[in-house]
């Protein structure tokens, strides 16, 4: 692919193109610190939720590069496409399984009552 400038994309309105630019670049910047705050929380909690949630952010981040890499013209759009929903797919995997090992509501409750119980028995 010989495009290096988003104005001269064909798929690209040339007058939305800083637009576009605009919304990825803040996407990319705003992923990638969302993403560095995931591997701070990963390194103090050492849990498998906060890895699967650093994992999905660090999956946006790339999402985020591959969108700017098409804009520039060096990710074709069939590899842009297979990459972008690909990533969607295991985000919204990855997030599930997250969710579903936190366990239910009633689940953590119970421990909570339980923990309490043992606390004020300790007490005594």
């Amino acid at each position: 692919m010989a495009h290096t400038n988003p104005l001269e994309i064909g798929w690209l309105d040339p007058q939305l193109a800083p637009v576009l630019l605009g919304v990825i670049v803040l996407a990319a910047v705003g992923t990638t610190v969302l993403f560095c705050c995931g591997v701070v929380a990963y390194s103090r909690r050492r849990s498998t939720r906060y890895l699967l949630i650093t994992v999905v952010l660090g999956l946006l981040v790339v999402r985020s590069l591959v969108g700017l890499g098409t804009v520039f013209g060096l990710v074709p759009m069939t590899i842009h496409h297979l990459v972008e929903h690909g990533f969607d797919f295991s985000i919204a995997v990855l997030v599930l399984y997250a969710v579903y090992r936190s366990g239910s509501g009633s689940e953590t409750e119970e421990n909570a009552d339980r923990q309490s119980a043992d606390r004020i028995e300790a007490d005594d």
